[in-house]
């Protein structure tokens, strides 16, 4: 008989992470972690108005002089995008936007990205992945049938970043991260996508050709360009609102003419794959848990409601081989062959060489200085 799984009694976090502890109140330390994180991360008042107010007035004073004020990425999703209409509309921010084009975006991500570059004027920086390269690299992590499929995806997007920002002159990065749907972090879940060693690692075990044009960031280069050299300072704005994508959505269709791709991230077609398929088959884990638990914690999703939007599969039988056979097609191996890498027993990331410890101190510093600032 299936043991039944456990779920906080705050948000919709359950026991399919080992690493999750429940306290006697049997809330999660997810949620509590966001809620003692809220009042330092997330300002949906008049106090988030005075800063984004005073950060746009720092990138003007840090693009006087400069063809841009900031560099702001446009995936096709509508946190980035909402973010570049904020910055560009409201605030009069000269941006240059940037795309990293994988191979995978769907087709509404890209009428979407299309739509906001016309509509706002902006500058468009677009780089196309070597689609013979990524795909090596994908079946290559598919292989090695670890948790994190994205990072080919991810660590192209991040190394492309700030390559880019340094060929611009460009110090500032406007992310659309953000608090209100994205504060959940389960301890142990996932793995750092920066860790260009990682991802040689696993290609030179699994990879048939050469990463001869795939941006890959080793981790001097990743240290210079972040920690010592020209660093590139990241902000978040959208954390200076009450942001709430279902409202932007609706202002972004109205301005744009907007276009909706499905769930969260699912404007790439194989991000849609790990998570409606690959996450929950193989590691028994549905993602949209840290979403709508995030927004439980933010206040947009009511527990009960969040519940009940868990019970509804995400995707049918019929999308699940429709999507199942997308990917394979695309990346050139057999559905079989999918369902088998799925089906494989998962392997640790930290079996294949990595810089973890190093990005694992980095980060802990980081939260040191951090909690040291708040404090003051």
């Amino acid at each position: 008989m299936k043991k039944k799984s456990r779920i906080c009694t705050f948000c919709v976090m359950d026991d399919s992470n080992p690493f999750i502890e429940f306290d006697s109140h049997g809330q999660c330390n997810c949620c509590r972690d966001a809620l003692r994180r809220r009042a330092s991360e997330w300002w949906p008042d008049a106090s988030g108005e005075k800063k984004m107010a005073g950060l746009a007035e720092y990138l003007r004073r840090q693009g006087k002089g400069k063809k841009y004020d900031a560099m702001v990425g446009l995936s096709g999703g509508i946190d980035s995008a909402y973010l570049a209409h904020i910055a560009s509309r409201r605030y009069g921010l000269r941006l240059l936007a940037v795309h990293v084009d994988g191979g995978w975006n769907s087709e509404p991500a890209v009428a979407n990205i299309e739509a906001m570059v016309r509509g706002l004027g902006m500058d468009f920086h677009t780089h196309v992945i070597e689609w013979k390269e990524m795909k090596d690299l994908q079946v290559s992590f598919l292989k090695a049938s670890v948790l994190n499929q994205d990072m080919p995806q991810d660590h192209a997007f991040f190394a492309t970043l700030y390559r880019t920002a340094k060929h611009f002159g460009i110090s500032d990065f406007l992310s659309g991260v953000n608090f209100a749907s994205e504060n959940i972090v389960p301890p142990g879940f996932g793995y750092p996508s920066i860790d260009g060693r990682h991802i040689r690692a696993i290609h030179k075990r699994f990879g048939q050709g050469a990463l001869r044009t795939y941006p890959v960031m080793n981790l001097f280069e990743y240290l210079w360009l972040t920690r010592v050299g020209q660093k590139l300072a990241i902000h978040k704005p959208l954390n200076f609102f009450n942001y709430d994508k279902n409202l932007a959505q609706e202002e972004l269709k109205e301005i744009y003419g907007w276009r909706s791709y499905g769930s969260k991230h699912s404007e790439s077609r194989f991000t849609k794959f790990y998570q409606d398929i690959y996450l929950p088959r193989k590691f028994n884990f549905d993602k949209r848990r840290l979403h709508l638990s995030s927004l439980i914690v933010s206040g947009q999703v009511k527990r009960d409601d969040a519940l009940e939007e868990l019970k509804v599969s995400t995707i049918s039988d019929r999308e699940v081989r429709r999507d199942i056979k997308f990917v394979a097609k695309k990346i050139g191996v057999s559905e079989e062959d999918i369902i088998n890498f799925i089906d494989k027993p998962s392997v640790d990331h930290c079996l294949y060489p990595n810089n973890l410890t190093i990005f694992s101190c980095i980060s802990k510093i980081k939260r040191i200085f951090m909690s040291i600032k708040l404090k003051k």
